[in-house]
Order: structure tokens, then sequence, then C-alpha cells
């Protein structure tokens, strides 16, 4: 059967579905055509907007009789590529944007997969529970992306990704047929849990259209701290001390090196600096307790204080009140950002033993540097769970394009390296296009072979994000 034109496919969507839920234009479809960071620009014959599941499974079952390829949209904030679409049709989560049920007693909640991550935060607040995961784009991120990604975010070290907050899915498949998995149970053996084959597969086996999604009691009493230290040795030394002391306590552990601070102050004029003197290395430092007798913050206050005597901290400073604690949060969340704005970057998104992260950091920092004259290596992220953001800025004036061609000789020096120490090339922002081939060089043959059989299996014609995670099936 012969793949409609574009014109026929948006009639044919517009008699299924009706015409508002359609958009064909050129003017109106292009918002849905680039990535966030505009590295990718993608083509598609029409936009659909379906206003809940069943329009989605038409849709897709109407694309799925005539091989037509799906892309589904979110809040279009990811960082690979992994929503751009290469022809055929784009599935807007948009309008699926409520809170089906909110059971704080069972400590659930069950969201359409188009509610942002920010809506579901502030739901959960009102009732007195916390949804843990929290991620700088979370007031247009969806849940439904943040489920197709296995989003991880800063409190990953407490509550673990968003694999370890879904209880249930639902989830339309390539030939249209909904799956139905939205179960509260904390157990459930009844056979495999495909929750999992979805989560984390940047709709390439189906699209999340729902899900249940663990709640927890509310802290009642938090510390944030913010420290400087001279030596990256004396960061690890204050990670194991106050790990060793908080233990469960402590939801975030983030680093951030001087020229990511300063490339924060420099271009977020609402920052400031938080300590009088600069440091080579800063920790963000997050505890909290459900109880409201909690001493957090007299006992972060008394270890960082000892930490201090024993040269593990150079300089500290312990939130006060919950605006000290966001200009300190504001900090680390605008990093990116103020990278972006500096100009261009070749990023690294790496997950590593965090045995082995001190040495990585020393070593492949030393290659990068050395590589090209005046490059800065910007080491950032989750050192507490083990996740880095491993970023290569180039001298000042230097061309951006000329930069950015140099990307594939960087990812040789960092990922060889993350690989020859057990680690992921791909730790929270998934594979998307950005690192199809990075993939296929680095994982296990046999894991690929197995990924192409899970693919062949739920979507054999090929048509759901084509050209993500894997390359096209033949």
């Amino acid at each position: 059967m012969p793949v409609p034109d574009a014109v026929a496919i948006a009639h044919d969507l517009e008699q299924l579905l009706g015409a508002d839920c359609v958009l064909a234009n050129a003017t109106d479809i292009e918002p849905y055509l680039t990535e966030s960071r505009g590295l990718y620009r993608g083509t598609a014959a029409a936009v659909v907007r379906p206003r809940d599941t069943p329009g989605i499974a038409a849709a897709v079952g109407y694309c799925a009789r005539h091989g037509i390829a799906v892309v589904a949209h979110g809040g279009n904030t990811g960082l690979v590529g992994g929503s751009v679409p290469d022809g055929g049709v784009v599935i807007s989560l948009e309008r699926l944007n409520g809170v089906v049920d909110l059971d704080a007693a069972d400590g659930t909640i069950t969201v359409q997969a188009g509610v942002t991550l920010q809506r579901v935060q502030r739901a959960a607040e009102e009732v007195g529970c916390l949804f843990p995961l929290s991620l700088a784009a979370e007031g247009s991120c969806t849940i439904g992306g943040n489920v197709a990604t296995n989003a991880g975010g800063t409190a990953v070290l407490r509550y673990g990704n968003v694999r370890a907050l879904v209880l249930g899915l639902e989830v339309v498949l390539a030939d249209g047929r909904v799956l139905d998995m939205l179960t509260r149970l904390r157990k459930d053996n009844a056979g495999y849990d495909l929750n999992h084959l979805f989560i984390g597969s940047e709709g390439t086996l189906g699209i999340v259209t729902a899900a249940v999604l663990k709640l927890f009691p509310r802290p009642k009493h938090v510390a944030t701290a913010f420290v400087g230290s001279n030596d990256l040795s004396q960061v690890f030394a204050m990670f194991e001390r106050i790990r060793g002391e908080f233990a469960d306590s402590m939801v975030a552990f983030e680093l951030i090196p001087r020229n990511g601070l300063e490339l924060v102050l420099k271009h977020m004029p609402a920052c400031v600096r938080p300590l009088s003197e600069g440091h080579n290395w800063y920790a963000l430092v997050e505890l909290a307790s459900p109880s409201t007798q909690s001493e957090l913050s007299e006992r972060i206050e008394e270890v960082l204080a000892q930490a201090i005597e024993d040269g593990e901290v150079a300089d500290a400073v312990l939130a006060a009140t919950e605006s000290q604690r966001n200009a300190l949060w504001a900090l680390r969340e605008n990093l990116a950002e103020a990278q972006r704005c500096d100009g261009p970057s070749i990023k690294h998104d790496i997950s590593l033993p965090l045995s082995s992260l001190k040495a990585f950091i020393d070593e492949a920092t030393v290659a990068c540097e050395a590589e090209i004259e005046g490059v800065q290596v910007c080491v950032f992220g989750h050192l507490g769970d083990g996740n880095l953001h491993f970023n290569i800025l180039p001298q000042a004036g230097v061309d951006a394009a000329g930069f950015m061609s140099e990307t594939a000789r960087f990812n040789r020096i960092v990922h060889d390296r993350v690989s020859a120490i057990r680690g992921s090339i791909a730790a929270e922002h998934g594979i998307g296009i950005l690192k199809v081939d990075e993939l296929l060089h680095y994982k296990d043959a046999t894991a690929i072979d197995v990924m192409r059989s899970v693919k062949l299996a739920l979507d054999p014609k090929g048509i759901l994000n084509p050209g993500k995670i894997l390359k096209r099936l033949a």
C-alpha cells in the first residue's frame, strides 16, 4: 500500500479526529519540528493534537495501516533530538493534561502524559505530599517525556529516577491498541513487568498516555548548604563524611566547578556569589526530614565545622530561609543555561561508579584540555549518584561551527574512558539522534541485538520514532 501524501494524510486525520485536532499549515507545525537547543530540525506531514487516549490510538492505528512514521511530542525540553520528526506525523500530547486521580492515603497520583512536572509537584503539595522528581525544565517538561526518557534530576540520590517513581502506565502501542497497566500496586509479580520496557524507550516502543506515580511524605525540615573546597579530593572526602552522618536524609549532593559558578554569575544577574572568596570546587548539599523536630540544620552545621577544621572545606553557608535556599539552588539550576549564553559547548551526559569519579575527572580533564589549546572542561552534576555533565568549552572568540565539528574527537576522549570503567554514555538525557552512533559503538553487541528484537516485536513496521536510539530497522 503506497504511503499517502501530506495533503491526504492531513485530510484523513481531520476526518478521523476533527479539523481542530490537526495542524498542517507550515507555520502552525514549525514549533513541533525543532528541538530545544536548535541542533536538529525535522519534517512532518501534519501534527495531531488528540483530546484523549482513544484519539491518540486512532491516529496511531491510521499511521500503522499506512506505514506512516509517528513521533510523540511533549514539552520539547529534550537535549538529544529525541522528539524531532523525520517525516510522518507528530502526535502532540499537550491536550492530555489532566490529573486523573490523587490518593494521599495510597501515596499515588494518576496523571495524563501531557501534564507538566511542575503541576504534578504542586498537586502533591496541596495534599501535603511530595513528588520528588525535580528538573530545571520542570515548568515545561511533561510527565510523558519524563517517563519516555527515564528522567533523573537532582533528587535521584534519595528517591531514584523516574523508573523508581512509576507504578503503572497506559501506553498506545504501534498498532493502535491501548495497553492499560494503570495499577497502583506496590507489588505485582503477575508476569513480565511491561512498564519498564516503555520507561526510557523514548517513544520507540509505544506512546505513554498516562502514568500512576508514587508520592512521598512532604519533608517538614530541609537543610541546604553551599560549600567551597580548593581540591577535588576534599569534595569527595566531604561527600563520604556527609553520607556517613546522614544516610537517607541526604537528598542531593551537586558538584559545581569554579568556572561553572563564574558563568552563572556572569550571565544570570539575579544570582549572587554565595561565599566571600572563590574556590576551585563547590558542592550544593541538601538534607530533608519528615520530622518537625529535626535537628538537621544544627547537625550539618556541626559536621561542616568539623570538615573545615579537618581541611575538607574552605568555607560554607547554610540557608536560613526558603528564599536563601532558592538562591543557592539557582546557582546550580542555571548552570546549563549560563553555558548556552556563553557560547557553544561539547556536552557529555555520563554515569560512572562513585569510586571512579575523581580519577575520571582528573584524567579526562587533562586529556581534553591538552587536545586543543585554550579549551576548558566544565564538569558539574549529580555527584551523589555518579551522573556528571562533562562539558568542553572553547577558547573565547573561537568559531562556533568549527569548534562543534570537533565533537567526535572529544567524544572518543571522554567516552572511551567512560566505557573502560563500565560507565554509561547516557545517564539521564537519553540517546535520541545525538548518540545513536555512540550507542552502537559502545554498547555490548548482544545487548543491541536484544534491543532490536524488542523493537521488532513491539513495532514490526518501525513507525514509532524511527531512527532514535537504534538505527532504522531494515
